[in-house]
This record gives C-alpha cells, sequence and structure tokens, in this order.
C-alpha cells in the first residue's frame, strides 16, 4: 500500500481481513497503519523510490492510495517491470490531474457536467465570465493541494481568482489555465465505481463534508466526515450512474487508447435538471473509504484482484445492508496553520469487526513510542449501524474516549439524511 493518511488506514485494514493476505506493507504508513501493516519510509512522489522498495518487498499486489503517485506515473513503472499494481497509469489518471482534461472528455462523451470554458489569458477569463457571470467555480487545471478550487459569489471576485491561479500566486497552485465553470447547486454524492479497462461496477456511495464548520460553514477542508447509507441514491438512480457516467467513462478511455483501470471516483451534483458531474478522482476518496470499508462484505482483495485482471469478466460487489459513517477529528487552526506533535489518548481499543466502529488514523506518528498529532486531520472514528443514528450515536460516543489539545469536530455529519 502506498500512502500513509486514513484511506489507506482502512484499505490497509480491509486488505488485512483477507484469508489470502499474509501480510500488509505500507509506505510511508503512519502511526496508526502500524496496528495492521508494517511500515516502511518512502517518497510518495519519487517514482525510482518507490520501484526500488516494491522491487524489494516482492508482493503479490500493489495498490496505489493517493493521487500524487498516480499522477508521476508510478503505475506505469511497476507494470513496465512485470509487478502487478492496482490504479490507472499516468494518461489515465488525467481524468483528475487536469480538470480541463476532464471537462472535454465529458463534453465528447455525453456525460453531463456544468458549462466552462478554459482559459489561459486573463482576457479570456474576462470572456468566460461574461457569459457565465456569477456564482461561478474557478478551478486550477491540475492537482492543487486542495487549493485549486474557489467559489466565486462575484465576477469581479472570480477574475481576481483566476488570475492569481495564472500567476502561480496560490499555495500549491502551479496552473498554465483555469477552468471557468458554472455554479451547480444541490446535494452532493460521491460515486464509486471499480473498473478493469473495459467494464464499470458500482462500489459504493457516499457524503462527503467538506467545509470545516457545522451547517457547511467556513472553508473547505479534505473532508470533515462522510456517511454512507443505500438510500442516498434510488436503485434506479444508482443504475444510471453506472451506466451514464462511469461506463461511459470506460468506453470512452478505452477509446482514447488508455484504458482506465482503478477506481472511479465520481463527484456528483444532483441538480434540479438531474445529476451532473462536479469532477472525477482517479483513487479511493478520504474519509469516503472509511465509511465504505465499513460495509464492505466482498474480500477488498478480489475485487482489486479483478479490477488489475478482469478483462470485463462479471464480479458482484456485496455491501452491509444499513448505514456508516466517519467523524473526523482534526487539529486546531486546520485548514489553515495547525501544531504537530500533541499527544494522543485514548486512541485504542475500537478496531472491532464485530462492534462496529474503528478508529483509522489519518495524520498520527509514534514518537518515544507514543502516539501524537502529525497532521491537519489527525482521526476518522468509523461505526456501522443498521440505521444511521445507531451508526452517528456509536461514532460520536467512541469519539468522546479519545482527546489531544486543539481536537475539534463537526457535530452534524448526516445531518441532511440524520433521520434514515
Amino acid at each position: 500500500m502506498i500512502g500513509g493518511g486514513g484511506r489507506e488506514h482502512a484499505l490497509c485494514w480491509a486488505l488485512r481481513r483477507s484469508a489470502r493476505v499474509t501480510e500488509v506493507v505500507c509506505a510511508p504508513g503512519n502511526g496508526g497503519i502500524g496496528f495492521v501493516a508494517r511500515c516502511v519510509p518512502v517518497d510518495v512522489a519519487n517514482v525510482d523510490a518507490m520501484v526500488a522498495l516494491v522491487e524489494s518487498e516482492r508482493p503479490g499486489l500493489t495498490v496505489v492510495g493517493p493521487e500524487v503517485p498516480l499522477s508521476v506515473g508510478v503505475v506505469d513503472a511497476l507494470e513496465s517491470r512485470g509487478l502487478r499494481v492496482f490504479g490507472p497509469r499516468k494518461a489515465a489518471a488525467m481524468l483528475e490531474t487536469s480538470k480541463a482534461f476532464a471537462k472535454g472528455f465529458m463534453e465528447k462523451n455525453g456525460i453531463p457536467t456544468a458549462g466552462y470554458a478554459v482559459c489561459e489569458t486573463s482576457a479570456e477569463v474576462r470572456a468566460a465570465l461574461g457569459k457565465i457571470g456569477a456564482p461561478v467555480v474557478v478551478k486550477a487545471d491540475g492537482l492543487a493541494a486542495g487549493k485549486g478550487v474557489v467559489i466565486c459569489s462575484t465576477v469581479e471576485e472570480a477574475q481576481e481568482a483566476a488570475e492569481a491561479m495564472l500567476l502561480g500566486k496560490v499555495a500549491g497552485v502551479s496552473a498554465g489555465s483555469v477552468v471557468v465553470e458554472e455554479f451547480l447547486a444541490g446535494p452532493e454524492v460521491s460515486f464509486f465505481a471499480l473498473c478493469d479497462g473495459r467494464k464499470a461496477v458500482t462500489l459504493g456511495m457516499a457524503q462527503d463534508h467538506k467545509r470545516i464548520g457545522e451547517g457547511d460553514t467556513g472553508p473547505n477542508t479534505g473532508g470533515m466526515g462522510a456517511y454512507s447509507t443505500d438510500s442516498l441514491v434510488s436503485k434506479e438512480m444508482s443504475k444510471w450512474l453506472l451506466e451514464n457516467v462511469a461506463q461511459k467513462t470506460v468506453d470512452g478511455m478505452m477509446r482514447e487508447g488508455t484504458p482506465f483501470k482503478g477506481v472511479l471516483f465520481c463527484g456528483i451534483m444532483m441538480t434540479a435538471a438531474g445529476p451532473k458531474v462536479l469532477e472525477f478522482n482517479t483513487r479511493f476518496g478520504d474519509p469516503e473509504t472509511q465509511a465504505l470499508m465499513m460495509r464492505l462484505e466482498t474480500d477488498l482483495l478480489d475485487l482489486l484482484e479483478w479490477s488489475v485482471l478482469g478483462a470485463g469478466q462479471a464480479i458482484k460487489v456485496k455491501m452491509r445492508g444499513g448505514a456508516s459513517v466517519c467523524v473526523i477529528a482534526a487539529s486546531l487552526g486546520y485548514p489553515g496553520a495547525y501544531p504537530k506533535g500533541q499527544a494522543i489518548t485514548g486512541a485504542t481499543g475500537f478496531c472491532d469487526w464485530e462492534k462496529s466502529v474503528e478508529l483509522f488514523h489519518s495524520g498520527t506518528a509514534l514518537r518515544d513510542g507514543k502516539l501524537v498529532t502529525a497532521g491537519g486531520r489527525v482521526l476518522g472514528m468509523t461505526a456501522y449501524a443498521p440505521k444511521l443514528k445507531e451508526a452517528l450515536g456509536k461514532a460520536y460516543s467512541s469519539l468522546g474516549e479519545v482527546s489531544f489539545e486543539g481536537m475539534t469536530y463537526r457535530r452534524d455529519i448526516g445531518w441532511r439524511a440524520s433521520e434514515q
């Protein structure tokens, strides 16, 4: 497993439950992943370092968690050496790494999305804003460390945001172009499809909570919590999304000569005019994965191997009925500057499949054998129950036993559907 966040902890945990897995190695891992996997250091942006590690370990399968290793071509490098790896090649990962490519791809393949314009100059931005108006969304074309999407209430604000991105004045953003996009309103759903290059199958759905504050207020984050239920969308809508978004994407990428293998994360806005794709990610989401793994009954290794070797064969994904939820505990100050090295207490004894409560680590480290904070998002208390209210109760009561200085979390995860 390449990566070291909550997503990777949940995937390591799920893989460790497979009867066919003897050991999981995670690079670089974190303070909590060490309980279910052997952690080894690696720079996830360095292809040579990752390849050397995999060649040294010789695993039966390598799984790529974050987007950065995909963007630098680690899958290409491993496959060229005859090593089995789960995830898309660099060219297929452009669905995530280039917003401009993704928008053009969707337009060409009849996949519903917001109206847009790709702009390389200030003048082009001004012309696009004259047509689209406000509110409007401005996106940096490439990967932007979570800082590449700005929702603007006025044309002037949008012009300023776009120019800052084009001039490289936004931290984490180096944009040769920006996408100016129509603002969409409605509930958002994260739709996950497993793909083997020819076929897409529904893996599951979740709803993320991006903003730091309760009631969806304050700045965007990497995700402050998520929940997954069967009732997020109807069975008919789930089938429609599979056929009209995920499978169309797989078919289109095949025609492009860049078959898509791995997991396709489709961010969907359920607008009054129907579902539209906000964005694609080409890897598992975080914290949605934590919630999904708590419901997954099918052996995860079987699913990942199908993606690598399936070649269009059928496979079934079985999820526990009911609901799961992940609540993120973050450092004070996140998503801005935050302290590290705060001692964590009470973060043991939760990993129990039968009781359906797990504590996944997002940003922790071991210092002199003691657990400390090492990131903005620190922990993800995750729980399953037949009803969402019960799952929320489990997660929040368990989180009450954990503490570190400045610990903050949203107390309204799942608020849109808490009656379920």
